[in-house]
């Protein structure tokens, strides 16, 4: 592994000061989620003076509560959707390539119980590796009843014929989000986490840039852009309806949140390497057993809601739908008292003009783009693989509607993230294994030279990794390290609660503020809530 270069503080009071600074900036983007950051760094790395303000915490929302599934998505293939599992199984190939600490293959197998589902389901993945061709990760495999189960020694092995096995990838979302804002501050972008977008500024009924608040202090900046990005996600339409505001012309609602639900057990329900997908369940639904960060979730549900929540609570048949479904594959069936973590993330999925947005299997899994007549750039629905495609996208309608400068497009095709550097992909850990300092890939050294590198916390974290997280990383409270920096809230929301006054002490060495202990293990204790 090759030495990295030593890593970029990221000291609150010196970004403050640089957002103060009067600036006109190429592009001004709100929201550090997946999509967001990803538009900041293709911006950053063609040239372009970039600025992004999030409300919360990098990645807080959707971005940190994915299935962790960096994949072409097989069930999207199954709906006629060729182009969209085209491009995402060549990003998937791309983003394992660029964060190789973050992202590793995994192999997926399919049970099978009726003698059909086989050769079915066997065909499309077929098809499946075809539409990857040189970006394909291992090739499809017809596998007996007893290879079946030495890939899931605990599938249910009662009426087993055998299955189909298949790769995909699986990645630390909000890591690999940190990643990409690290990589984009490299570059020269100016992003803050905390800072919440207020209004848009508009010039003779154009969007010339934006106002936000420091949600720490209060205080007030404008930010000046010649292009305003708004990729709040689930949350763009407020923004929508500002921009419609000022210009007289209301814009429609255009994403219909859809909830997914994730639960996490033990290891020992799923032990080994192999992820178990179920394409259709006894109600149609897709059910994923994966491992993941030596846990394993269990998942997911695609339910609408209106409300969009900060922290949305699991409905009561969303969980009895997994664990159900849960017991009929597994030889061990998972109960409520095993569940160690349940998260939810709302995905903002895009809805046609004239759709209600009542069912959310229906609508578009793609992304899209939208210039409004004032120049606001609205981007919203796609996924986690696709986020390299979706920022270019971005910046090409940005150019179309002359708002900047075309450039060159095509630079993070292959641009290495944070970390990266001189990590081997023949010897990378699996994300599958429990966390720990791999992770930081080629920064662990400066990880190791921290205060705290040999006293360790619990769940993979240690003291110089929550100074690290202060000192690099942007975190803040305790939830950035226990929810984000460590991913311990998803893992073991129990442990996580239990780490709070630890962690929070560390942070507040090296921040001075309020570490918001108890905000943390409340929130902890919702991670744990099932609903009667």
């Amino acid at each position: 592994m090759t030495a990295a270069p030593p890593p970029l503080a990221t000291r609150r009071e010196d970004l403050m000061a640089r957002l103060a600074e009067p600036h006109q900036y190429d592009v001004a983007v709100i929201g550090g989620g997946a999509t967001g950051l990803g538009v900041a760094l293709d911006a950053a790395a063609r040239g372009f003076s970039v600025v992004l303000v999030e409300s919360y915490d990098f990645a807080k929302g959707t971005s940190s509560r994915a299935t962790k599934l960096v994949h072409g998505g097989v069930r999207y293939l199954a709906q006629g959707n060729i182009s969209l599992v085209r491009e995402a199984l060549h990003e998937r190939t791309r983003l394992l390539h660029n964060a190789p600490h973050l992202a590793t293959p995994l192999p997926f197998v399919m049970p099978s119980y009726k003698l059909w589902e086989t050769p079915f389901y066997g065909a499309g993945l077929v098809i499946y590796d075809a539409l990857a061709g040189q970006a394909g990760l291992g090739k499809t495999e017809f596998l007996s009843r007893a290879k079946t189960l030495r890939y899931l020694p605990t599938a249910q092995p009662r009426g087993l014929k055998g299955g189909v096995m298949y790769w995909d990838g699986q990645f630390d979302d909000a890591r690999l989000a940190l990643a990409l804002a690290r990589t984009a501050a490299q570059r020269g972008a100016l992003l803050v986490n905390y800072c919440a977008a207020t209004d848009l500024i508009h010039e003779d009924g154009k969007v010339a840039g934006l106002t936000c608040e420091d949600r720490e202090t209060g205080r007030r900046y404008t930010l000046r852009s010649r292009c305003v990005i708004n990729a709040a996600g689930v949350w763009v339409d407020e923004l929508r309806q500002k921009d419609g505001e000022a210009i007289g012309r209301l814009a429609k609602p255009m994403v219909a949140p859809s909830q997914g639900v994730h639960i996490v057990v033990d290891r020992a329900f799923l032990p080994g390497d192999h992820a178990l997908l179920v394409p259709r369940t006894a109600d149609g639904r897709v059910l994923f057993a994966v491992p993941w960060l030596g846990q394993v979730i269990l998942g997911t549900t695609d339910t609408p809601r209106q409300d969009l929540a900060r922290e949305p609570e699991p409905f009561r048949e969303e969980v009895e739908f997994i664990l159900r479904e849960a017991a009929r594959y597994l030889s061990r069936a998972p109960t409520r008292a095993d569940v160690k973590s349940i998260w939810v993330g709302l995905r903002p999925l895009v809805k046609p003009p004239d759709d209600d947005g009542d069912n959310t299997k229906g609508l578009s899994r793609e992304h899209t783009v939208l210039v409004s007549r004032g120049g606001l750039v609205t981007v919203t629905g796609g996924k986690w693989t696709t986020y390299r495609a979706m920022a270019e996208d971005v910046l090409e309608k940005c150019f179309d509607a002359s708002l900047l400068a075309r450039k060159r497009s095509g630079v993070t095709a292959d641009l290495l993230l944070v970390g990266g550097d001189g990590v081997a992909r023949t010897k990378r850990p699996s994300i599958s294994d429990p966390p720990g300092l791999h992770a930081y890939g080629s920064e662990q050294g400066a990880v190791l030279s921290l205060p705290g590198a040999d006293v360790p916390l619990g769940g993979g974290l240690s003291e110089a990794m929550v100074r690290f997280a202060a000192r690099y990383e942007y975190a803040r409270v305790v939830e950035d390290v226990l929810a984000r920096r460590s991913r311990l809230l998803f893992l073991d929301a129990r442990l996580a609660g239990s780490m709070a006054q630890t962690v929070g002490a560390i942070l507040a060495q090296e921040t001075g503020i309020d570490p918001r202990i108890g905000a943390f293990t409340e929130l902890a204790q919702h991670y744990l809530h099932l609903p009667d």
